[in-house]
Order: structure tokens, then sequence, then C-alpha cells
């Protein structure tokens, strides 16, 4: 009669009933304390957070840890604390904001809204009249013309950085570093200097030059860490098969790091699609719709919520929570878009990999 020996317990693996109990009142007790102060003595919830809860958090989460691991579970609790409470804090901002612009821009959503220009329409009109139609218009064209004109430069001045042995590349990585912290208002206003000394009128090509410098640099940097983080080895086997370096680039290099690009371009229309202070100097607004972004004025989303939000009526705050509502409906649907197709091009060459194989 034999008998199977009993597996072996990982020491990681025994639970520690008494630890596990210290955890959780240290995460209870604490909150509990915050209730009973700001039910007893009407402090405001949120100052009560700052000034009551995470003080009594750190006290708790450091005694835990200093019963468990000495003087340096100290600094490992208060690491743990200090960064949940600031995450949670961060993803606490990021859906109250969603949600407020869902809540309020959703009141003002029609399909007369999505489908009618602002002609003839003033602060006060009803909700019933005028819409954003010409802005979400004039969002595409003039962040189309930014968008193909940066992202090819940006994909070439990443491709120059990581496989040009020129040494000038630290001079233009130097430069596209300064041009990620220029700020919006600084380009517009470079812009609008060029459309003053030279006498041409505002129009949605001077927009998009405006843009242009915000969106470059974004690019140029995430394509840049893209294309590094493709291994040198499918290059060098490339190479070692007979094929010359702009095919190895092409065929190997570019296809492997296409999720990387797309990340690029997907940052680039984050990071101008909703700049508001360089259109505001550079495109004149206009209620209706204008198809032509070399002549005339023309409205943007932007724009078209910043006018609205400064005005004094309901109504028109209203129409600009729409606005904002409309606008982020937009970057998802580019977001989600490009993603998609990223994605399909990717599931369409797994077969015929496979069929070379067999």
């Amino acid at each position: 009669m034999s008998f199977a020996p009993r597996p072996a317990v990982q020491p990681w693996k025994r639970a520690n009933n008494a630890r596990r109990l210290q955890i959780i009142l240290a995460a209870i007790v604490p909150v509990l304390l915050t209730a009973l102060v700001v039910m007893t003595s009407g402090l405001d919830a949120n100052l009560a957070t700052i000034v009551v809860f995470l003080p009594l958090q750190i006290l708790a989460a450091g005694l835990v840890g200093f019963r468990a691991y000495g003087r340096r579970g100290i600094g490992d609790a208060l690491l743990v604390v200090v960064t949940i409470f600031l995450s949670a804090f961060v993803l606490v901002m990021l859906l109250s904001v969603f949600f407020s612009v869902l809540s309020e821009g959703s009141r003002t959503m029609s399909l007369q809204f999505l489908s009618q220009n602002n002609v003839y329409i003033s602060n006060t009109t009803s909700l019933e009249y005028g819409g954003v139609a010409n802005a979400i218009l004039g969002t595409l064209l003039i962040v189309g013309i930014t968008t193909i004109v940066a992202v090819p430069l940006g994909i070439a001045m990443a491709v120059y950085l990581t496989q040009s042995q020129s040494k000038l590349r630290g001079l233009v990585r130097t430069v596209t570093q300064a041009l990620s912290g220029l700020p919006s208002v600084v380009s517009g206003l470079f812009v609008l200097s060029i459309i003053v000394t030279f006498g041409f009128t505002k129009s949605g090509i001077f927009g998009s030059l405006a843009l242009f410098p915000l969106m470059l640099p974004t690019v140029a940097r995430v394509a840049e860490e893209a294309l590094k983080l493709v291994p040198s080895d499918l290059r060098l086997a490339a190479l070692a098969l007979g094929a010359p370096n702009y095919k190895a680039f092409f065929q190997v290099i570019l296809p492997a790091a296409k999720s990387g690009l797309i990340t690029a371009l997907l940052l680039g229309l984050a990071r101008v699609i909703g700049e508001t202070a360089p259109l505001i100097l550079t495109v004149n607004t206009n209620n209706g719709t204008s198809w032509d972004p070399f002549n005339g004025p023309m409205e943007t989303l932007p724009a078209y919520v910043y006018g609205y939000l400064s005005s004094s009526f309901t109504s028109a705050h209203q129409r600009a929570w729409g606005g904002g509502l409309v606008l982020l409906i937009l970057v998802a649907v580019l977001f989600g878009s490009a993603r998609y197709l990223g994605r399909a091009k990717s599931m369409k060459s797994k077969p015929t990999k496979q069929k070379a194989s067999k």
C-alpha cells in the first residue's frame, strides 16, 4: 500500500489570517472614523477625505507594515497608500468629468442638433433649432489637414532617429523634445503674426498650420519609441537573407511596429483635436457651413464650445455641453476606427502566413 506524497506548500501561499484581519481593519477603521467626523462636526466630505481620512489611512497602514516587516514596512505601506489614493483621485476626477458631459450634453442631443448649422441662431434661441454640423465639418477638415502632413513627417523623423547613423540625430531629437513643450497659445500667436505681417485672411488652413507643431512632436516621439521596441534580430535576419536595407525596413520592421505607429497617430489626434486657443487666434468663427479651408471663416467644435460657454444664457450653456459631448463622441469614433482598421489588417495577414507555412 503506497501513499502519494503530499504536495509542498509554497511559503508565499500560506494564509496569514491575523495579517489579513489587520489589513482589513486598517482599510475600514479610517473610513468609519472619517464618516463619524463628517456626521458629528458637519465637515465637508471632500475636505475630510484630505484632512482626516488620508492621515488616518497612512497611520493605520504604517502600523500594519511595521508589525509585519519592521521599519522597512512603513515606507512600503506609505507608498502603497499614496499610490492607491492618487490613482483613485485621478479616476474619480476623470469619471466625474465624463459623466458631467454625458448627463448635461445628452439633453441637447437630437438629429437636428447633429445635422444643422447655426445660421440665424442666437444665444437665446430654443434648442430645437441650430446644431453643430458646421463645427463637426470644420474640425474634421482642419484636423485632417494637420494629420495628413504631421503623421508622415513625424514617422519619417522617427525613422531617421532610429535607422540613421548621422551626427545630426541629437539636434533633431532636441528640437523635437523642445516642440513637445510648446504652449498651444504660442503656436497660435506665431501663426497669427504671420497672418498680420503678410496681410492674409484668417482661414482653416492657418488653424491647421497652428496645430501642426503641436501634433508633430507627439507623433515623432511615440513612433520613435515604437520603432525602438522592434527587436534588432528581425532586421539582421532580413539582411542575412539578402534583403536590401529599405526592404528590410518596409517589409519587416515597419509591420512589426504597426500597433505602436497607430498609437502615435491616436495620441497625435488626442493632442490637437481639443485645442481651442490656436483656433480662436487663427480661424474666424462661422455660423454657416464652409467646405473650403483655404478661404473664409470656419467653425470648429472647440471654438463652438468656447463661444457658447462665455455667454450668460442657459440655452447657450446647454449648447456648449452638447458640443463637448459631440467632441468626445468624435474622438471615440476616430480612436475606435483606427484600432479596428489596424486589428482587421493584422487578422487578414494571419491566414496568409498559416497557408504559407503549410
